[in-house]
Order: structure tokens, then sequence, then C-alpha cells
């Protein structure tokens, strides 16, 4: 039945996959990304700090009812992340201390909620990633109706099952199963362009010459001079 069913995903992105992109920026692949695609500035890490790397295993439910998302950590495989599109409602945690715990005990990679979260001080201390649109006391219900390993979509960024999901201090994005080599083959020529560019600049060798450039090409008028 649509809207209270278990579904099981099909395909999911690799282990060396994974790690290779634990390397990267999210920023170099937003960029390689054509910056089309983003959890939304919404979505922040509330983490002390680090990567989430893994595949989607995604729930979608009620907002602020939790029921499949117990499902979900009872289920899912170490290395797994959780995404759970709860309508970006905030009335209602969907996850706390217990459940993180219980999924971090597991191996399960991290969790990304599209709606609240609560126990923020523990999570703050700890270095098991994080991510949701904001923080309440008030508890979930436990009913459904939800949906697990279907489509789902946060701010615009569509997730499938299986897809590769990534983050950082900067936020969290998905990669499609299914471009995930070209996706990464761009992001780390970006990244190494960008560690060259640092190197210059660290060194006081930096072209800065194209700034100028720009703005003479755009038409961009300097002092002394006359409005056209």
């Amino acid at each position: 039945m649509i809207g209270f069913r278990i579904l099981e995903r099909h395909r999911q992105v690799d282990k060396a996959t994974i790690e290779k992109f634990r390397e990267i920026p999210v920023a170099n692949v937003s960029d390689v990304m054509s910056r089309m695609t983003a959890g939304g500035a919404a979505l922040r890490p509330l983490h002390t700090g680090g990567v989430l790397a893994g595949p989607a295993v995604t729930v979608k439910t009620r907002p602020g009812d939790n029921l499949m998302v117990h499902h979900a950590f009872n289920t899912a495989a170490p290395g797994d992340v959780i995404v759970v599109d709860a309508g970006g409602d905030l009335t209602n945690s969907i996850v706390g201390e217990l459940m993180l715990t219980h999924a971090k005990v597991r191996g399960l990679a991290g969790v990304v909620i599209y709606g609240a979260v609560r126990d923020y001080g523990w999570i703050k201390s700890h270095d098991f990633p994080v991510y949701a649109a904001g923080v309440t006391h008030r508890g979930p219900y436990k009913n459904g109706p939800a949906e697990l390993n279907v489509p789902i979509a946060v701010d615009g960024m569509v997730i499938e099952p299986g897809d590769l999901i990534l983050g950082d201090d900067d936020g969290l994005l998905c990669i499609p199963y299914d471009v995930t080599a070209s996706v990464y083959k761009e992001a780390k020529a970006k990244n190494d362009a960008e560690q060259l560019s640092m190197r210059a600049t660290l060194s006081g060798t930096s072209d800065r010459a194209w700034v100028l450039e720009a703005l003479k090409k755009s038409g961009c008028v300097f002092p002394g001079k006359s409005q056209p």
C-alpha cells in the first residue's frame, strides 16, 4: 500500500567509491555538479565534526513520526546512511540520544533528518554524523504511515536508495548512483587544481590578474572613466 510499505534496496554505491569521496570536499563535488544539487541550507551538521559518506537508506515518514525510522535503524547494514524525509517539520523530533546511540553501536555511517532532532547536547559532543533541519525537545509519535527505501526529496535534492550521501562541515549532498564515477573524476581534478592554487597563494605567487580582466569584460566603470 502506498504510504505504508517496505521495499528492498536493489543497488548501492560500493565501498571503494565511498572511501575515495571521503577525501574530496563537498564544495568541490557541488561545483562539478553545476551547483544544482544540495541538501538545503537548513540541513546542518550538528555533530562535533567529521565526514559523512555512505549509501542511502531512505525513509519517507509522516512529520513527527519515527516508527519506520526505528525499523530502518534495526535493519540497515553497517556503513549505511539513514536519510529521513520528515517533511522538514520541526514540531516534533524524529531521533535523539537513545536512537542515535543504537545507530552508532550498529555501525551505521550517519543519520540525516529533514526534520528535527533532540538531545543536541549529546549530538554536538560526539563525532557520529548527524545532519538535521532543527532541534526541539518535543518527542515523536510511533504510528506511521511511512515508507522505507523509496525515492525521497530534500529541498529539491532527489535521493534514491543506494545513492551516495556525502557530508562535511559545509553541508551535504547526494551523488546519484549512476554518475559517481564521472563526478569523482571531475571533483578530484577540481580539488587538485585548488590545492595548486592554495600553494601559490601561500607562497605569494598567485596570479590575480583574472579579476581585473573579468571586470573589464563585464563593462565595469572604473574611477576617472565616464559612463558609456
